[in-house]
């Protein structure tokens, strides 16, 4: 595995991906890090956002909601509360969401409800924008 990383991405209920890649790239909770063969050990929290992975000239998309990554010289590890490849993304679900997110926030309502809308409007877009990646490329 010389000149590679090991990238496995984890949910709570299995494991989504298992990969020889070149280089990862992480929605890091303090901004998104990029991981190379033979970097440092380090952990990190997670927020909702875009992991991004480069297997020679071909990138993939994952949408992370949350979680941890653990990176060692040889090795990421994400552990996602949720997370999603590209091609799994339904475009038209995503967009449905978007709409009823942005339809929430609209009606308002308590702190907490404005402040659960606007996760939902975020969640709804990254999964849009990552689904619209997939279909612009035709890469994963």
């Amino acid at each position: 595995m010389a000149g590679k990383l090991l990238l496995e991405v984890v949910a709570p209920d299995k494991l989504l991906l298992s990969q020889e890649v070149d280089e990862v790239i992480a929605p890091g909770s303090e901004g998104e890090f990029g991981v190379f063969p033979g970097h440092c050990h380090f952990l990190s929290t997670l927020r909702i956002g875009e992991l991004r992975y480069r297997v020679g000239d071909r990138t993939s998309y994952m949408s992370i909601l949350w979680g941890y990554a653990e990176v060692t010289p040889s090795k990421v590890t994400i552990m996602a509360e949720v997370a999603e490849k590209a091609e799994d993304i339904d475009v038209g679900r995503a967009q449905a969401a978007v709409e009823k997110a942005e339809q929430r926030l609209k009606v308002g309502g308590l702190p907490s409800e404005v402040k659960d809308a606007e996760i939902s409007l975020e969640k709804a877009r990254l999964r849009k924008k990552i689904a619209a990646r997939v279909r612009k490329s035709g890469h994963a």
